[in-house]
């Protein structure tokens, strides 16, 4: 296998050089702490004194992160994608609310996802987070065993049903649904509806997928415990693998109430418990399905040689890559060229509600090593091959 993400042509194709040259001047922008630290501070600030700011980030950062503001919008980012046999994952990312109207309206715009990508093989999953159908301190009461009075017995139970509308439909249409993983602390509640939904859904087809952080240490023993689980209650495991998004708050909150860092020791330790996950579901292959989540290049550099090496098919439905829209052309469009199953998430929403969204993209751009200027090294790798054609 001579795998290389190294070619920008095949990489930026999808880009005019306008659009090569926005990028650039973003990833300059948000390759700079500083500059993140303070666009974060008045943002918020612009937001609590009500002050319209959507025309001033819809150009640049919200073009280049997400899709649009509505499904249809969506529909230009799906179009280079499918140019570029890369699939689409409709990402509704509005966060941050607690309503009980604000719940209902998030899970009926995951239906309609789930409607879209319907027969469309262009949308081969869709996905959501559980806070956005459930109140954050609902799941922590939930996470640490506290018990409910009434009325949040019955919250709970609008939660689980939300929740389980939603993986109705996505096995009525075939449709393999991600259920995204949060913070540790809300974590496990987190589980425990993800593992009751495949449980119900997962008895013929991948259709509810849990994911799983590596970042974390106790999440590659989580990974094999709960393919166990699966296996002797007779339903299939499907696992999105991902390192996580974070890590600082984790420790911040682990120092200030004093137990255990779930995070890993350091980036070797996540990088190894990421490959090992990789191997093995690759190994149990016959009943896990998953999706390699990450920005990593020797991450995907080895599950696409893991499959080589296993005589697994590299449009085997049962694995694929995955990437954000907007980050890591590279990974994504190289991987497609050479035949394997690519998606990337295009989040969507009122710019407004997905500031937040973009807020953390930027800062996690920022905190990865070498991510910003791998970004950008490649930008201009390209935009000087294209002075010299």
């Amino acid at each position: 296998m001579n795998l290389s993400f190294d070619n920008t042509e095949i990489a930026f194709k999808g880009k005019s050089n306008s659009e090569l040259n926005r990028a650039y001047y973003l990833f300059k922008l948000i390759g700079n702490p500083f500059l993140v630290k303070v666009g974060d501070v008045m943002t918020n600030l612009a937001i609590g004194a009500g002050i319209p700011i959507g025309w001033a980030i819809k150009g640049n950062i919200f073009k280049q992160f997400c899709g649009g503001e509505t499904i249809s919008e969506c529909a230009r980012a799906t179009k280079i994608l499918d140019a570029g046999g890369i699939g689409t994952i409709l990402d509704y990312s509005v966060e941050g609310k607690e309503s009980e109207a604000d719940f209902d309206a998030t899970k009926e715009e995951t239906l309609r996802t789930i409607r879209t990508a319907h027969n469309n093989v262009h949308i081969p999953f869709c996905v959501f987070k559980v806070t956005g159908v459930a109140r954050f301190s609902l799941l922590e009461k939930v996470n640490d065993g506290i018990p409910l009075s009434d009325a949040e017995v019955e919250e709970w139970q609008r939660v689980r049903t939300r929740v389980d509308e939603i993986c109705a439909l996505a096995h009525d249409t075939g449709t393999p649904v991600f259920i995204d993983a949060e913070d540790s602390w809300i974590q496990n509640a987190i589980d425990g509806l993800t593992n009751e939904m495949m449980e119900k859904y997962n008895r013929d087809e991948f259709i509810v997928y849990n994911t799983i952080q590596l970042y974390r240490h106790d999440r590659l023993d989580f990974l094999k415990k709960s393919h166990q689980t699966a296996r002797q209650l007779g339903y299939k495991s499907a696992f999105k693998l991902v390192r996580g998004a974070y890590m600082e708050k984790e420790r911040a909150r682990a120092l200030e109430k004093g137990y255990q860092d779930p995070i890993q020791p350091n980036k070797e330790a996540s990088d190894r418990d990421f490959d090992l996950a990789l191997e093995y579901c690759v190994e149990h292959i016959e009943d896990i399905a998953i999706c390699c989540g990450s920005h990593n290049e020797a991450s995907s550099s080895k599950l696409a040689r893991l499959l080589d090496e296993k005589g697994i098919a590299r449009n085997d439905r049962r694995v694929y890559f995955a990437q954000l829209f907007g980050m890591s052309d590279h990974i994504s469009f190289n991987l497609a060229h050479e035949g394997y199953n690519v998606a990337k998430y295009v989040p969507y929403g009122p710019i407004k509600e997905v500031i937040p969204y973009l807020i953390r993209r930027a800062k996690e751009n920022t905190s990865v090593k070498g991510q910003t200027g791998r970004e950008l090294s490649l930008i201009i790798k390209e935009r000087e091959r294209r002075k010299k054609a």
